[in-house]
């Protein structure tokens, strides 16, 4: 048997998203360590799933890796998507609620945009954009297989959020709190 084989043949301990919460929080295995009080390789090794982590670690963890994110991230995400000169919006990926718009956006509509701000926008989507979102999980999207979507689209019946024929670019983003955001972008 290879070292490879041997290798695969160990059981893994349960994988505990440590490696993304830390990564997400920008933090060093070494720092985490150091504040954990254990080796960096005990860190690593409960990142890849070889050791086991013990519940008081995760629960310590939890507390270092789970505090509020500061606005830093997604107010620069913002203000972006409102300074641009491109119809563009911002929203969350999986609820559609509305977290920005820029100004030329905000222009095609009629309702103020702090009105739609937090209210899904998928009520006004049309038949060619709901197709497209119901095929978003065969092609991976939401597990990150694809960063990107080009949609062709025609026209909704919303004279609030009105949406002519035109071709939309949809770019995923990761939000500070770990969520995943949208970049909807008008192509002209």
């Amino acid at each position: 048997m290879s070292k490879t084989e041997i290798a695969a043949s160990i059981p893994r301990a349960p994988r505990y998203p440590l490696r993304r919460l830390r990564l997400h929080r920008g933090m060093k295995q070494s720092h985490l360590a150091e504040l954990l009080g254990v080796a960096q390789t005990t860190v690593s090794r409960w990142e890849t799933g070889m050791l086991e982590m013990p519940p008081p670690f995760i629960a310590a963890a939890q507390r270092l890796l789970a505090m509020p994110p500061g606005p830093t991230q997604d107010s620069a995400l913002r203000r972006l998507v409102e300074a641009s000169s491109l119809k563009v919006h911002l929203i969350c990926d999986r609820t559609h609620r509305l977290l920005a718009a820029s100004h030329p956006r905000q222009a095609d509509w009629s309702a103020d945009t702090t009105d739609l701000t937090g209210k899904s926008m998928l009520v006004y989507a049309s038949p060619e954009i709901l197709a497209a979102e119901s095929g978003l999980d065969a092609m991976g999207w939401h597990e990150g297989g694809a960063a990107s979507l080009v949609v062709e689209t025609g026209a909704n019946t919303s004279s609030v959020v009105p949406i002519l024929p035109s071709r939309i670019l949809w770019e995923r983003v990761t939000l500070e709190d770990g969520t995943a955001g949208r970049v909807v972008t008008t192509l002209e």
